[in-house]
């Protein structure tokens, strides 16, 4: 915030932000003939798409009072942008501008009045958000003066030619130290005290009062060899303070964190140890991959060898980097394989790691104390140079934060280290090299002499024969193969190489488009096909990591990019690099951002014939994440979350609000955990078979999780949550293990638990009602080899190979028990693998509600007659009595059932149990022992607490607190990707400045459980092959002849007939809105089409109600394939529907009210009507603009969306 006052003294607060797309109207307003002759006829879009910094002023009305555009090359053409940096020393060779610290003003508009204070406004804020920045050149046509706002800023350097344009060019220059200058850095002095007390009183009360009120001028005073206190001033008033030590507790680092790669921050030393012994360099090698987090397991970092000399020449200071070790080969291989379970960190039986010993002296210092004014935060980096003097013998300078530190300006110039798994401190370590304050660092195009210092700088990668290949490729043909344009960038320092990137042009563009949201970052219109480039390597020495966002900018630059994709494919199941798509590591991902996927129509091909997108939409590729950066975001800032966040469960709920916090493109999580029994899903187990064993949520698929890759930002953690100790914040997984957590959501869900036997005898000729009720008894005893519940992918699997193993398929006899929809799909996959229905007992228990889990009488009548017909036998109301009579049930032969008649006997070869699903009991019992309140189940408030303000809990491990008075209600009754969504959200407010704050709800609204709209769906593959989804809102289930007969119950539309295959019902409510749709089909459909029918109203479903009851539908599956309705199933259909309704609702014409305020007239009986209110409001839309508006904006969403929708003509193109 700043105040500005124009000449006549009239005042006004302006605010500085980055420019957003809704400011191109008003900067259009700004410019005046005078703004075009200095910067020439601009496209504005266009220039912004391209921009690597753009500003925009505006005050407290929210008023666009000025905006800048900065780029990182010359405007009017006066030398090519991947070459004017020679021009620019030709010109002055006291300017010594580089691609690093240099940026090109291509347009300034300001109101008049406040032009020349919102001129400097705006220079300074661009040298505060680039530190690296001393100056920004403005070019204008010779014969034109600056104007009497730009000339205050600017001084003319000289006139230089175009190369498009037979005149000249003046060029004018802005200096950094005019406006932002870099600090000046001494030691301190006692009389410093009183200029730095505010500062730290500002920020911290702690240390006065700790260390009492002078402890600062202490600690001044106490300065020797081994302790320095520093500040930085200006104008001679001291605004920051550094305290430094040399004193290190390097035992304590070389315990807690892994140091290999930088030597321990010790002299190389003869005797140092840095490989195993010989004999345990398997176990080594094992315990090696399991050391490194997902995270920064794809930095490329180097091992220091040998120390950096101290003198202050950069060749000298820079020599011996081609030394500084290589990247680790376990760092390459997790990168491939995180998403399997074999490289989530496991819990091996040894837990003792490798240690290396160093005998070398210490080369580290440490930062003791670290204090800023606000203002000049930006300028912290200023500091190093200093320090690193004082200490000429040191090459590593550390600090350590506690983690939840917000992340300031000088840290992100550090490099985080990796903390071994057993870790006790409490604190984050970071540490900045001496080379890392070089400035010459120099991005250039490759050549054939670069070879050896990319093979020193690569050379214990195991991919790096591709990255060779690639660069050995670009030296000779600067093509692929294929004839795919190749381009190879180094980034040397003093004439080594510190750096690799390759890219090719991307040549998948339009299926990028298609597939993911890529125009949440960039107007896809404003960028040429040749102009998005693909990366395939990216290597930086850590030295140099926080110049990766200024290697990125170069690449675009020298390349002609403007954007660029890096994909991460799934890794092949069989093998660590099966798949022949792998990349190669980046360390460059945390730069990125990942782009959400687009949900793709499934398009009825045979119908549209011609009209179906073209190949380059439509075609099948491997999934992949996708990451990008553009132009626009090499300067923009990331916002780091060091917050431990442990997530327990990988349920749909907690995969989801993993999810929503990794797609926060502006944020960075560096510390997420999954705690999961079997780790991530979407491992793709079954992928080889027909039917699957559990029916789907369709929350998620193994396409979804390919499409996320979370496994390259979570940490994973395999095993089950055993206890919570919350005083000390930490899980302790499997018993033995502990994950520590600042905020921990538990999302473990409900599972399917081992069935105990009532033991009743039945030679006794016992009947259920004579059995005591044993529900609530828990199974303690040793689970047969033979029995299965399945709850997951790895269950199932476990179960497929034990079928196949022990030839059930042929001789064996089958139970299932349960009456769940799994037990459905799962009879069906068993009759698809080819036991036959007369081995296979489905054996129901006794019911516990009315409502059957299909809850429709017609489904369940077609699966039943399904089920005789393949000779399966059905028990009903029978309880599990004995397993092999009460003899020892490993393995189990035989199981006794008891009924309201008589008993009866089966044998048995595997037993599948899916009773009623309830909260594992080491779940039940952590949650427990923590004092965690539990009412059969885990109590939570509206906004997901416990009684533990750190800990969360979401899905069906929860029940609403008594206080609301809703148990007929609780997470279950909703979609579990929308409750994920929503605790997400909720846990954003903590970390996201740029949400509005939180305002407490009323009283009497806090009394209310939240409700959420998204759809519950269910589906699978049942009995007879039939296809099976159904679609409801949320509600507390009832019968669903009850629903029916309800007076507001609405309408059904029903095709085809169960039995036949082809039963399609559609509940329209009393609104006219679909509220549930059911589906049993013989054929598969597309059920991510049918999914997006939930919430439409009928009419949109082209006068669905209408049509029906003039018997024009007879089929809805062939209703819903028709050309019409592709547009329905378009993911950004919704944002269409929010378009229009915002016209309808919004004044359009000064002298009439909106439609919305039409309707609501009549419905107030405020106008009086000769005619029908719906042929009222048809007749004023017809009639006015709104009708107009409504086409506009139709038209326009079918051709900005054409290459999804090519099925629908618009004026133009016939």
């Amino acid at each position: 915030m700043s105040i500005l006052t124009s000449p006549r003294g009239k005042v006004e607060v302006v605010y500085c932000r980055r420019t957003e797309s809704q400011d191109i109207y008003c900067i259009q307003n700004l410019i005046r003939k005078f703004t075009q002759k200095l910067f020439g006829r601009l496209n504005i879009i266009c220039l912004l798409e391209k921009a690597n910094l753009a500003i925009t002023l505006y005050n407290d009305k929210e008023e666009i009072m000025a905006q800048a555009t900065f780029l990182d090359y010359p405007n009017w053409n006066v030398a090519k942008q991947d070459d004017w940096v020679s021009l620019f020393w030709e010109l002055d060779s006291d300017i010594p501008c580089t691609p690093l610290n240099t940026l090109f003003m291509h347009l300034f508009v300001a109101v008049d009045e406040y032009s020349v204070g919102c001129c400097k406004e705006i220079i300074q804020t661009v040298f505060k958000a680039v530190p690296e920045l001393h100056f920004i050149f403005l070019i204008v046509p010779s014969y034109m003066s600056l104007g009497s706002t730009l000339i205050t800023v600017f001084d003319q350097v000289g006139n230089i030619p175009s190369l498009t344009y037979d005149e000249d060019f003046a060029v004018y220059i802005c200096h950094r130290h005019s406006h932002y200058p870099q600090l000046h850095i001494r030691k301190a002095r006692v009389e410093d005290h009183d200029d730095l007390m505010p500062i730290f009183m500002h920020q911290d009360t702690i240390l006065k009062a700790t260390y009492g009120e002078y402890f600062l001028a202490e600690l001044i005073e106490a300065q020797d060899k081994e302790n320095h206190a520093v500040v930085c001033e200006v104008e001679g008033v001291a605004v920051g303070f550094m305290s430094v030590c040399s004193r290190v507790n390097m035992q304590l680092l070389h315990e807690c964190f892994d140091l290999v790669l930088f030597h321990g921050f010790c002299v190389p030393h003869p005797d140092d140890v840095l490989e195993l012994p010989q004999e345990l360099s398997v176990q080594g090698s094992q315990d090696a991959e399991l050391r490194s987090s997902s995270q920064d397991s794809q930095k490329i970092v180097e091992e220091p060898q040998e120390p950096i000399t101290p003198e202050g020449r950069e060749r000298e200071s820079i020599q011996d980097l081609g030394n500084l070790g290589q990247v680790r080969d376990t760092e390459d291989t997790n990168y491939y394989v995180s998403n399997m379970s074999s490289t989530s960190i496991s819990l091996p039986e040894e837990t003792n790691y490798f240690r290396p010993i160093y005998m070398g002296a210490s080369s580290a210092f440490c930062i003791q104390l670290f204090c800023i004014d606000e203002k000049h935060e930006a300028r912290s980096l200023d500091f190093m140079d200093f320090v690193f003097s004082l200490f000429p013998d040191k090459n590593f300078c550390l600090i350590s934060l506690p983690h939840l530190t917000p992340e300031f300006a000088l840290i992100q110039n550090f490099v985080k280290i990796v903390p071994f798994k057993n870790c006790t401190v409490e604190q984050d370590l970071y540490v900045f090299h001496r080379a890392g304050l070089l400035k010459t660092i120099n991005i250039r195009l490759a050549n054939l002499s670069d070879t050896s210092g990319v093979e020193n700088l690569i050379s214990t990668l195991m991919l790096n024969k591709s990255i060779l290949e690639d660069l050995k490729q670009y030296n000779e043909a600067r093509r692929d193969p294929d004839g795919t344009a190749l381009q190879a960038f180094v980034a040397d320092v003093a004439e080594q190489i510190v750096g690799i990137a390759v890219i090719r042009n991307e040549m998948d563009i339009e299926y990028i488009r298609s597939h993911y949201n890529i125009e949440d970052f960039i107007y896809f219109s404003h960028h040429q096909h040749e102009e998005h480039g693909h990366l395939y390597h990216f290597a930086l020495n850590p030295i140099f990591r926080h110049y990766t966002k200024f290697f990125l900018k170069e690449i675009l630059r020298l390349g002609f990019k403007s954007c660029l994709y890096y994909p991460i494919y799934p890794a092949s199941r069989e093998g660590k690099f099966q798949s022949s798509y792998a990349h190669s590591l980046t360390s460059a991902l945390h730069y990125l951002v990942p782009v959400r996927p687009r949900r793709q129509i499934v398009y009825p091909l045979e119908k549209l014939g011609i009209n179906a997108p073209s190949k380059a939409v439509s075609k099948e590729l491997l999934s992949y994440a996708l990451n990008h950066t553009n132009r626009k975001l090499t300067l923009e800032p990331k916002i780091t979350v060091n917050a431990r966040i442990v997530v327990v469960g990988a349920s749909s709920v907690g995969i989801s609000f993993l999810e929503t916090l990794v797609f926060c493109s502006h944020l960075k999580f560096s510390n997420l955990t999954l705690i999961s029994t079997h780790g991530l899903p979407g491992k793709k187990l079954l992928d080889t078979e027909q039917r699957k064993f559990l029916a789907s949520d369709h929350c998620f698929n193994d396409k979804d999780h390919a499409l996320m890759s979370l496994c390259s930002w979570v940490n994973v953690v395999v095993g089950r949550m055993t206890a919570i100790d919350r005083a000390a914040k930490y899980v302790v997984v499997s018993q033995k293990e502990i994950v520590l957590y600042d905020h921990l959501i538990l999302c473990t869900g409900q599972q399917y638990q081992v069935p105990c036997p009532t033991g009743a005898d039945i030679s006794q000729h016992l009947t259920n009602r004579e059995i005591p009720n044993s529900s609530k008894r828990r199974y303690t005893g040793k689970v047969p080899c033979n029995h299965f519940i399945l709850n997951d992918e790895e269950d199932c699997l476990k179960a497929l190979t034990w079928i196949r193993n022990n030839s059930i398929i042929t001789e064996g006899n089958v139970i299932v028990y349960g009456d769940t929809i799994d037990t459905y799909t799962t009879v069906e996959t068993l009759l698809n693998l080819g036991v036959r229905g007369s081995c296979i007992h489905f054996v129901q228990p006794p019911p516990t509600s009315t409502i059957t889990c299909i809850n429709n009488y017609s489904v369940e009548s077609a699966v039943e007659d399904a089920l005789q017909a393949a000779g399966v036998t059905i028990y009903r109301e029978a309880l599990l009595a004995q397993w092999n009579e009460g003899e020892n049930p490993d393995p189990i032969h035989s199981a006794c059932f008891t009924t309201p008649t008589k008993p009866f006997k089966l044998t048995c070869s595997i037993f599948f149990s899916f009773c009623e699903k309830n909260v594992d009991y080491e779940t039940f019992k952590a949650l427990n022992d923590a004092c965690l309140v539990y009412d059969g189940r885990l109590v939570i408030d509206a906004n997901f607490h416990t009684n533990d303000i750190a800990i969360r809990a979401a899905g069906s491990l929860t029940k609403f607190s008594n206080r609301y008075y809703s148990n007929e209600w609780t997470h279950s009754s909703f979609s579990s990707k929308e409750v994920g969504f929503q605790l997400a959200a909720a846990m954003l407010n903590l970390f996201d400045p740029t949400l509005e704050p939180v305002t407490e709800p009323p009283a009497d609204l806090d009394q209310l459980i939240p409700m959420y709209k998204g759809a519950k769906i269910q589906g699978g593959i049942l009995p007879g092959s039939y296809h099976y989804l159904h679609i409801a809102k949320p509600a507390i289930l009832t019968p669903l002849e009850v629903q029916m007969a309800q007076p507001d119950f609405g309408s059904e539309v029903v095709t085809g007939n169960a039995k036949n295959g082809n039963y399609f019902r559609i509940h329209v409510n009393k609104y006219k809105m679909v509220e549930t749709i059911t589906c049993l089909s013989k054929e598969a459909f597309p059920t991510s089409n049918y999914i997006c029918l939930f919430g439409q109203h009928e009419q949109v479903l082209n006068n669905l109600c209408a049509r029906y009851e003039d018997n024009m539908i007879t089929d809805l599956y062939s209703f819903f394939t028709e050309p019409w309705c592709i547009a329905l199933f378009h993911d950004r259909f919704i944002d269409l529907r929010k378009e229009l309704r915002q016209i309808l609702t919004s004044k359009e014409e000064e002298n009439l009210p909106s439609i919305e305020q039409l309707a609501r007239q009549i419905e107030d009986e405020e106008i009086n009507l000769k005619e029908k209110p719906r042929k009222y409001l048809k007749r004023v839309f017809q009639e006015t603009i709104y009708k107009k508006l409504v086409e506009k904006s139709i038209l326009d969403y079918l051709q900005y969306n054409h290459y999804h929708l090519p099925m629908y003509a618009w004026p133009g193109i016939i």
